[in-house]
């Protein structure tokens, strides 16, 4: 299994400190040593960062732990591969345009007969059933609407697309066109939200803490959404399987089947 890391901020933020923690999980605390990847939004663009190595022993990672690329809205991703073989066009998140923005999807479970499922207009480049059930996902919303929906009648259908695939196995996902950020638990998924009064924070997978009053300013609110948490002194909310929350500006904005 895979594992996710999502945030969602009413300012631009960086994730060093979120990633330091999420990165060594890719092979020194943890299995996930078949590829990793990062998507950093900034208006209707995005910074997509991906590496089939490790993600504890790339040096592409290393520079993105260091570097403070800042974003409201960013989707990571270490991966073990169950399907599909080792390479980067495997790898996690995948992006693709409809209504002129940006979705980018990362999947953590396994879907068995999703490949069996027909498509359309997208199609995937790789061979997981992840890129396939992010292709049908975003056929189905195509064909649903013509012209871009309200949010809560978008996302309620994204609901209930997770909900049909979910019998397929496992489907914990991400996905986001910068403006939302959906997390849908299928067996494991929690999230945080920082916001004043700030304290320090603890990793769980480096030996790194910060203490967010010195780097924050009141008005900021930060939320992380991550398959396990990565700090040991925050209380982390575990979203309930086969529920989905929607974050915007740091916040949760919807939720579903909770």
């Amino acid at each position: 299994m895979c594992e996710l890391m999502g945030m969602s901020a009413n300012v631009p933020t960086d994730i060093c400190f979120s990633f330091a923690g999420l990165m060594q999980r890719g092979g020194r605390t943890g299995p996930h040593r078949d590829g990793w990847g990062v998507v950093f939004y900034e208006g209707k663009g995005y910074r997509l960062f991906r590496d089939a190595m490790p993600s504890s022993e790339s040096e592409l990672a290393g520079l993105l732990r260091e570097l403070p690329i800042k974003s409201c809205t960013v989707i990571s991703h270490i991966r073990k591969a169950t399907r599909g073989k080792i390479t980067l066009e495997n790898t996690h998140p995948f992006v693709r345009e409809l209504w002129g923005r940006s979705w980018c999807f990362a999947h953590n479970g396994t879907l068995k007969g999703v490949r069996r499922r027909s498509l359309d207009f997208y199609r995937p480049i790789g061979t997981t059933d992840s890129e396939h059930a992010f292709c049908w996902l975003m056929n189905a919303l195509r064909s649903r609407f013509a012209r871009p929906p309200r949010p809560t009648t978008f996302w309620r259908q994204v609901y209930s697309l997770a909900r049909e695939l979910d019998t397929l196995g496992s489907f914990n996902f991400l996905l986001s066109d910068g403006r939302y950020l959906g997390a849908y638990c299928s067996t494991h998924l929690s999230w945080l939200t920082r916001c004043a009064p700030f304290g320090a924070a603890e990793l769980i997978d480096d030996e790194l803490r910060v203490d967010f009053a010195t780097v924050t300013q009141p008005t900021d609110v930060v939320t992380v959404v991550a398959t396990r948490p990565l700090t040991r002194n925050e209380i982390w909310t575990t979203m309930a399987p086969g529920s989905m929350t929607v974050f915007a500006d740091g916040r949760p904005w919807l939720s579903l089947g909770s």
